[in-house]
């Protein structure tokens, strides 16, 4: 990370949890199990609601829609509402994934229906995104004017209707045999695209740009979600261990549903016939990434990665950020495209 990036997401991060810990009623007093449950989530307090310091996670989207705003010729501090809103909101789906996955643990942490059962975390999860909405409407307070906030508001419910489909696409592919490389792209765009879509329109639309820069920023971060989840299909089966944290094995030994295996599953009866068996082994690990190598599963993976790199690139840069929020943002973007873990 440069300097300049460093720097000015220190300041934009420090203000957004500001921002979410006002929305969310965490003023330093001990909450009660309602609040307390939201902060747990959040990582600001234990399961004693005693003051803890987890990590929040690495919050690009908001952070992208605060540069978004400022290279489009807004304040960024006006966008700080959409901010909390966004990063709120994809909180809120971790409480729910969490459930459905039957995870037990986020961050470090027992999740939050582990300690407190499931009826509890899916009430806190419907309490979130709540907040979220609230977090949108204190646009009004930040000066911005009626007219986009409504429009942003629209945005930000279209988006969560867009966040259902894709998760209930993802949970209904678990279930099936079968699943075409196109459903996957459809599914990935909902659950995870879209977000980071969001996060830029709505910095340039608070900043005030016209349809058409709007339209560029829209796309640059619907083309910047794709190319990460691509990417990090990718290294869930050819990644570096020492660097991703985890074995590249697992997406293969899980049988997980990424892009490289079902472009070879739709090129290859082999890996169909290997996929059909019920255990996975380290042979099955071996065979199965020798026929994914063979029939050009890592080849054509690669190539959408690069395509939706591109892609976000040429919009970023058909939008004319301006400022060292321009660079600060050009900076991410290319850490996020170009990382290894």
């Amino acid at each position: 990370m440069t300097n300049e990036l460093q720097t000015i997401s220190q300041t934009m991060l420090a203000a957004l949890n500001d921002e979410m810990r006002s929305v969310l009623q965490a003023n330093n007093t001990m909450p009660d199990t309602f609040h307390g449950m939201i902060h747990y989530h959040m990582g600001w307090v234990d399961e004693s609601f005693q003051p803890v310091n987890v990590h929040p996670g690495k919050q690009i989207r908001p952070l992208l829609c605060l540069l978004t705003c400022q290279a489009a010729g807004g304040d960024w501090r006006q966008a700080l509402p959409a901010a909390a809103a966004i990063e709120i909101l994809h909180n809120f789906s971790l409480v729910h994934d969490d459930i459905e996955d039957a995870s037990p643990t986020r961050r470090g942490r027992q999740t939050m229906w582990q300690i407190w059962g499931i009826e509890q975390a899916i009430n806190t999860g419907d309490a979130m995104f709540a907040f979220a909405h609230l977090a949108m409407n204190r646009l009004i307070e930040r000066g911005v004017a009626a007219p986009i906030v409504v429009q942003a508001l629209r945005r930000f419910d279209e988006t969560c209707v867009r966040l259902t489909q894709g998760q209930h696409a993802d949970m209904d592919f678990e279930k099936r045999i079968e699943v075409s490389v196109a459903e996957y792209m459809a599914m990935i765009e909902g659950k995870t695209a879209v977000l980071v879509s969001l996060s830029t329109e709505l910095g340039a639309r608070i900043a005030g740009a016209n349809e058409d820069t709007v339209a560029h920023y829209t796309q640059f971060g619907l083309d910047l979600g794709l190319a990460f989840q691509v990417k990090d299909d990718i290294l869930g089966i050819w990644g570096d261990e020492s660097l991703t944290g985890k074995s590249a094995a697992t997406d293969i030994i899980t049988k997980k549903k990424t892009l490289p295996v079902l472009y070879g599953l739709e090129q290859s009866e082999a890996l169909r016939q290997l996929y059909r068996q019920p255990a996975a082994n380290d042979t099955f690990v071996r065979e199965a990434i020798q026929i994914l190598d063979a029939c050009g599963a890592r080849t054509f993976t690669q190539n959408r990665a690069s395509a939706y790199s591109e892609g976000a690139v040429d919009h970023l840069q058909a939008a004319h950020p301006s400022g060292s929020a321009a660079v600060a943002l050009q900076t991410l973007t290319e850490m996020l495209l170009q990382r290894n873990a």
